[in-house]
C-alpha cells in the first residue's frame, strides 16, 4: 500500500488535490482512499489531507499512517508541523519551498539525516505564475509524479484534464503548466 499524508493551509487545495489524484488513481484499477482532517475549517488554517493507494480492497479508515510520501504544500508548515511524524526509513517529503535543497534541510533538524529523500520546488511561485492564484495543489501533483514515478507525465496530464473538465479552458491550460513545472523543476 502506498501511504501519502499532504501539510496544507485550508484554502491550498490539498483536499482537492487528494481527491483529483484519487480520481486518476481509481480509473486504473486501483484501489484508494483520499480524505482530509481539519479543525475549524477555517481558510488559513493548518490542516491535513491524505491518500492510500493498493491493488488489494483498502479496510482501514484510519488517519494513522507510516507515509510513504510527505506532501508540504505551505511553506511555513515545513517549519511549524511535525512533517516527519510516524515516517518510514524510506518516506520521501517534497515540500514548497523558494530556498535550495541544503538550506531548507540546514533549518529543519528533523530532516538533517534524510537529505537524499527530501525534494524541494516552489510550488507557491509555480502557481502564481501559471494560475495567477497561490493555490499549489496542481504543481504538486506535477511533483510527486515526478519522484514517484507513479504516472507518466503525459498519462498524468491527460487524465488531470478529464478531472478539470468542469473547469473554462484556460484554467484546465493553467493548471497543466503548472503540473508540468513542477515535474521539470523539482529537486
Amino acid at each position: 500500500m502506498i501511504e501519502i499524508r499532504w501539510h496544507s493551509r485550508a484554502g491550498q487545495g490539498a483536499v482537492t488535490g487528494a481527491k483529483g489524484l484519487g480520481d486518476i488513481v481509481s480509473r486504473t484499477g486501483k484501489q484508494v482512499q483520499a480524505f482530509a482532517l481539519y479543525g475549524s475549517a477555517k481558510r488559513g488554517a493548518a490542516m491535513r489531507a491524505y491518500n492510500r493507494i493498493d491493488d488489494e480492497p483498502i479496510i482501514t479508515h484510519e488517519k494513522f499512517m507510516y507515509p510513504d510520501y510527505v506532501l508540504v504544500i505551505d511553506p511555513g508548515l515545513a517549519f511549524t508541523d511535525n512533517i516527519t511524524e510516524n515516517d518510514k526509513e524510506s518516506t520521501k517529503y517534497i515540500i514548497t519551498t523558494h530556498l535550495n535543497k541544503e538550506e531548507l534541510i540546514s533549518q529543519i533538524p528533523a530532516l538533517q539525516d534524510k537529505a537524499d529523500r527530501v525534494f524541494v520546488v516552489d510550488c507557491i511561485g509555480i502557481s502564481l505564475d501559471t494560475i495567477g492564484r497561490a493555490i499549489p495543489n496542481a504543481p504538486m501533483l506535477g511533483a510527486l509524479m515526478k519522484v514517484s514515478n507513479m504516472f507518466e507525465l503525459d498519462f498524468f496530464l491527460d487524465s488531470m484534464k478529464r478531472v478539470l473538465a468542469k473547469f473554462p479552458q484556460k484554467i484546465i491550460d493553467a493548471n497543466m503548466d503548472a503540473i508540468t513545472r513542477a515535474y521539470n523543476e523539482v529537486k
